[in-house]
């Protein structure tokens, strides 16, 4: 048995705050060392309806959409035994960079999916906590697509499913006692690991049709064995 514990209303001020991640260096707006073109604004044009938004500025950089739970009022994290559901719709533009992943102090990270159109069949699909990483290719995923995600966000392991497929089983999990915060956003690639964006190309974007979190309805440690995972789909 679970309970939604959240759900992503992304005008909401209260549960998200834009433009701003301590996931980029000094908080942003800028992360060139990631390799990354995203220049981080405000503007709820680029993140606050679910549609986030990326558009080439003079200088070379790119305006781009990013939320995140850290420092929101609410404050809101993901934590142990937690299953994450979304929607989401894959940009077409190479250099489209998009992400929902978590992080917090430093690290903390799990990416639900990472995309990139120049593989244009693929998915990356990360534990950087207890680091696992798994490359998924499924003729569905396609630039433009929509793709349904569920993460379960396991002690001991966590597992993917991708269009109701599952995708990955990592077997490391996070441990015990992990909880981090959420970010959504589309960032755009420098050259270093992907193309850039082409000469042509002004502007870019991915939708998220949803995204909740449930947790499992007890109180109390996790069980000790190592055989525990958190299923919640059945």
């Amino acid at each position: 048995m679970s309970d939604v514990v959240f759900t992503a209303d992304f005008a909401s001020t209260r549960q998200w705050v834009a433009g701003h991640s301590w996931a980029y260096p000094d908080g942003g707006p800028v992360n060139p060392g990631d390799g990354k073109l995203d220049h981080l604004v405000t503007d709820p044009a680029y993140c606050r309806t679910g549609l986030f938004r990326a558009t080439r500025r003079p200088d070379g950089e790119w305006d781009a959409g990013l939320l995140t739970t850290e420092g929101s009022a609410d404050g809101f994290m993901v934590r142990t035994g937690d299953v994450l559901e979304t929607r989401v719709r894959l940009p077409t533009v190479t250099g489209a960079w998009p992400a929902i992943w978590t992080w917090r102090d430093g690290g903390q990270e799990i990416d639900v999916f990472e995309y990139h159109p120049d593989n244009p069949d693929l998915l990356e699909l990360s534990n950087h906590v207890h680091v696992a990483h798994h490359y998924y290719r499924d003729r569905a995923i396609q630039p433009g697509a929509w793709v349904d995600l569920v993460v379960e966000f396991g002690a001991h392991r966590v597992v993917w499913w991708v269009n109701g497929i599952r995708a990955f089983d990592d077997r490391r999990g996070v441990g015990r006692a992990w909880h981090a915060h959420l970010i959504v956003n589309l960032s755009v690639c420098a050259g270093r690991y992907h193309p850039p964006p082409p000469p042509e190309a002004s502007e870019m974007d991915f939708e998220v049709a949803h995204l909740t979190v449930r947790r499992p309805l007890f109180d109390g440690p996790f069980p000790a064995s190592e055989e525990y995972e958190v299923d919640l789909l059945n």
